[in-house]
């Protein structure tokens, strides 16, 4: 199977006039483009809105601002801005009614809850509590609003005593800091004692101040509300007779870095009831509740296995009054991200990764049958209403684009795109001048002699006829894939845009490819992986001429990054050649074992080598990069960030030590202040140039 995605035709290519200068994307394109997310529906599906990020040309001095437009309209109108000018907001939401937006902001020096008319107007303050409000979610009849904030147990609904706590600490003398149990760190933060609780006020009147208190909610559980690090409102719901909440907890204490067992507990909004586990029976991942509009069940995803934070995610519905849940499509072998239920409970709208693309689906509640409503593409964030479904959706030709449609029109199996209405413009469209590359899906036969996914990208200057240069992509994860979307961090098109071909392989371990593709990849992390880059890279040099197999570099991040290294030590061919003429590694992990033991999320390495590394040293070693840096010949870049705590910063040193021991040319770029990821425009702008400077000295444009 093979999919073309359409960019500039050659007919409207050959038109342009002369003076017009064509060119490929460049990273300062990407920090400056404007992003576009959060859709938010009004109840009649009249309004959509949305959150708008804009960046000045170096991507410096970013604002968010939040924009509607009317659906009634036919009109060919852009959006319409609502919050003002200077302000930079997040969360977007609307009331029932559809007239009020609600917002956070930090525009008086923290991040607390907004509101103002959706038609224009002066935004009013609605929190000031001692805190930030780190999200937020109105109550079905819009009255009254639970929150979460980062607080100490001791303190209660006493949120002033955190803010003091805090500033106790930062005046002592001294700065150290005693655990007793783990996680010490998580992600890119040093654990400070503080868990994320959900809080419940009444809303202020329309005159009335700003609330500062508020009540605890559920304080009795010993764990993050939302999960940290990247949770966010989809971890909780409010029942729609505003008398409880539902959320997805993981009991905190000593088990903490290596459980997965995320229950949904139904919390007191109006009492003192205790919270009640709804999800007991299972001890792997509950996740995403969503009720019925008449309350009576509970829709959630549901993980099988504790300890896997990649099994598949089952579809369930809880029937509230007897406790008894069931998988609603338990033949569809596919993990949805996010449910959204119909009006009428009848179906569930969800998206969900399939076979190199993230579209979205309806699930019919009775039967379990799935229908594809949009296609291609990867669908980033939907908001139904009605009979109106808004969503994001990007490839990797654009980031996201925000597109309205009639659901009844939306189904046939079809592309879908012709019942759409495109609200915002594409990236084409938002940078006239830049030409992208083509893409491409590809198949080969993998390790097993299983079907294996890949795509190729153009050079954006592609000619007939000419060879060029190739970035050979490695995704991370494991449990992963590149597909085809949009990222501001590993963009296919930041490639393509300096003249290089690019290829990327969903080998296995890969999701969105059934459940035992994406289990492939445990406990064989340099086994078929690696067997299917080489098949892969051999079958896309000899379906596609243009690629130049004799002027490519590999790149990875994270696992991406361990396979680098693997490469180095692990890829000969049988005159033992290298396959790259140079390699970029990315917070690459070094050393397995060590990694077991110096990374926080201890389920992950646990899973991946079948247990602990005192338990099962020979699983860490089995494939550990470490044993074979006799063999490094090639030319690497080593990329560290100090505040990654996921792989952290000790795995960067040792590969570039390593490599500076045995004398093999290479670099080190080090970030004092990233975590995983790079995500300060400056800092991005200097990975790219660095990257594409190393590319360029060892393969050329």
């Amino acid at each position: 199977m093979s999919m073309r995605l359409a960019v500039l035709p050659l007919c409207l290519l050959a038109a342009l006039p002369l003076a017009a200068q064509t060119r490929g994307l460049d990273v300062r394109d990407l920090v400056s483009i404007d992003r576009v997310s959060s859709p938010v529906l009004s109840e009649d599906g009249r309004q959509v809105v949305f959150a708008q990020r804009s960046a000045e040309a170096d991507g410096s001095k970013a604002e968010t601002a939040v924009y509607a437009r009317n659906l009634l309209t036919r009109d060919m109108a852009p959006p319409r801005r609502v919050t003002p000018a200077g302000w930079n907001v997040n969360s977007p939401s609307l009331s029932p009614d559809g007239q009020t937006l609600y917002f956070l902001s930090s525009k008086n020096g923290s991040s607390q809850l907004y509101a103002m008319p959706l038609a224009g107007g002066t935004p009013r303050q609605l929190t000031d509590v001692a805190v930030d409000v780190g999200s937020y979610r109105l109550s079905p009849d819009g009255r009254r609003v639970a929150f979460s904030a980062d607080t100490f147990a001791e303190c209660g609904a006493d949120l002033a005593c955190t803010r003091a706590r805090h500033a106790e600490r930062k005046a002592a003398a001294a700065s150290g800091v005693v655990y007793d149990q783990l996680f010490v760190r998580h992600w890119d933060t040093w654990r400070d004692g503080t868990r994320s609780r959900l809080f419940v006020a009444e809303l202020p009147a329309p005159r009335g101040r700003a609330l500062t208190t508020a009540r605890a909610l559920g304080h009795a559980l010993d764990g993050d509300i939302p999960s940290k690090p990247f949770g966010g409102t989809e971890d909780y719901t409010w029942a729609p007779d505003g008398r409880s909440l539902v959320a997805s907890v993981r009991i905190a204490g000593r088990t903490e870095p290596w459980s997965t067992n995320f229950d949904l507990y139904r919390i007191d909004a109006v009492g003192d009831a205790a919270p009640v586990n709804l999800t007991e029976a299972n001890p792997a991942w509950d996740a995403g509740p969503v009720f019925s509009a008449d309350g009576a069940t509970l829709f959630y995803r549901a993980m099988k296995r504790p300890g896997f934070e990649a099994d598949r995610y089952a579809v369930m519905a809880m029937d509230l009054s007897t406790g008894t849940a069931r998988e609603i499509a338990p033949r569809w072998d596919r993990s949805p991200s996010s449910l959204k239920p119909s009006a009428d409970g009848r179906s569930l709208y969800v998206a969900a990764q399939d076979t190199g693309q993230y579209p979205l689906f309806r699930v019919d509640v009775a039967s379990g049958d799935v229908t594809p409503l949009v296609a291609d593409g990867s669908v980033s964030a939907f908001a139904v209403a009605g009979d109106t479904v808004a969503f994001t959706r990007n490839s990797l030709q654009t980031g996201d684009v925000l597109y309205t449609a009639s659901l009844p029109a939306l189904g046939t199996g079809d592309d879908g795109d012709a019942a759409l209405r495109k609200i915002t413009e594409t990236a084409g469209e938002r940078l006239p001048d830049v030409v992208f590359g083509e893409a491409e899906q590809f198949t080969f036969r993998g390790a097993g002699n299983a079907t294996v996914h890949g795509y190729v990208v153009k050079p954006w200057n592609y000619q007939e006829g000419q060879t060029y240069p190739v970035a050979f992509i490695i995704h991370g994860g494991p449990q992963g894939s590149m597909a085809n979307g949009w990222s501001y961090r590993w963009n296919a098109q930041t490639y393509a845009g300096q003249g290089y071909a690019v290829v990327m392989i969903d080998f296995h371990g890969s999701t969105g490819y059934g459940q035992a593709f994406t289990d492939a990849i445990s406990g064989d992390w340099g086994g078929r992986p690696l067997e299917d880059l080489k098949r892969g890279w051999a079958a896309a040099q000899q379906r596609y001429a243009f690629l130049d197999g004799d002027r490519a570099c590999a790149l990875g991040a994270s696992y991406g990054g361990y396979m680098v290294n693997w490469i180095a030590g692990n890829w000969f061919d049988r005159r033992g050649n290298a396959p790259f003429k140079c390699l970029v590694n990315h917070n690459g992990v070094f050393d397995t074992r060590s990694m077991g033991l110096v990374t926080e999320e201890l389920w992950f390495t646990e899973w991946e080598f079948g247990g602990t590394v005192a338990a099962n040293p020979r699983a860490y070693e089995k494939f550990n990069p470490a044993r074979h840096i006799e063999k490094w010949v090639t030319p690497t870049l080593v990329v560290a960030g100090q505040n990654d705590f996921r792989v952290p910063v000790d795995q960067s040193l040792s590969s570039f030590t390593a490599l500076q021991r045995k004398g093999v040319e290479s670099k080190l770029l080090y970030f004092p202040d990233e975590n995983h990821w790079v995500l300060k425009p400056a800092n991005s702008i200097l990975w790219h140039d660095t990257v594409n400077a190393w590319l360029e000295q060892h393969i050329g444009q």
